[in-house]
């Protein structure tokens, strides 16, 4: 038996850079360029974007680095942008958490597909929360069906242990997660070899 499809309402948020050579993907630099890092960024997010649109689901997308007019005269006008404002990614998801129940992806795996986010949005209708690991030790999709600012509070972001202190913070709460399979992201130069298409 297959399960229903989510519900519209479930949100779905990521979170976006405008594409400026040597303001994105810096970390690829070394190896393609400041160009080159912001042509895989510009795909991955319409990657992203694209998956977005093929879940059916409420998406909105959280900006930085330009106005929402160039984000539009980018990627389209049937997606809401919204300013990410000012501090750390703990700040940032804190702000765009609510109302629920809420879906948030990183733009950076490119194997995160539409029938993924169905997936997840669909755990949400049993689960309190549901999470997709990285590879690197993060995540690349945080689901919630209520508040929870204690997985935003004092986050060592960008290392290896979020994905690991956010299961603990999940556990010390009495909340037990949907857990989807792990996916790669792309961070360093090596990441590239697993989508040749990103840098052609």
């Amino acid at each position: 038996m297959t399960n229903p499809l989510p519900s519209p309402d479930v949100r779905v948020v990521a979170f976006a850079r405008f594409p400026v050579a040597g303001m994105c993907k810096t970390r690829l630099i070394p190896a393609v360029g400041a160009d080159g890092a912001a042509a895989v960024h510009t795909r991955l997010v319409e990657t992203c974007v694209t998956a977005m649109r093929g879940s059916g689901l409420s998406i909105e997308l959280w900006t930085t680095g330009a106005e929402a007019g160039a984000f539009r005269q980018w990627l389209g006008t049937d997606i809401a942008f919204v300013d990410q404002g000012h501090g750390d990614l703990g700040d940032r998801l804190a702000r765009a958490a609510a109302p629920y129940p809420v879906i948030f992806i990183g733009s950076d795996a490119p194997d995160l597909d539409a029938e993924r986010l169905i997936a997840a949005a669909a755990a949400l209708r049993s689960a309190p929360a549901v999470i997709g690991p990285a590879e690197d030790g993060g995540y690349y999709l945080l689901g919630l069906n209520a508040p929870a600012p204690w997985l935003f509070n004092d986050m060592e972001w960008g290392t290896e242990t979020v994905f690991t202190e956010t299961m603990r913070r999940f556990s010390e709460h009495g909340i037990v997660p949907a857990v989807l399979e792990m996916l790669a992201d792309v961070d360093r130069p090596e990441d590239l070899a697993r989508w040749p298409e990103l840098t052609q």
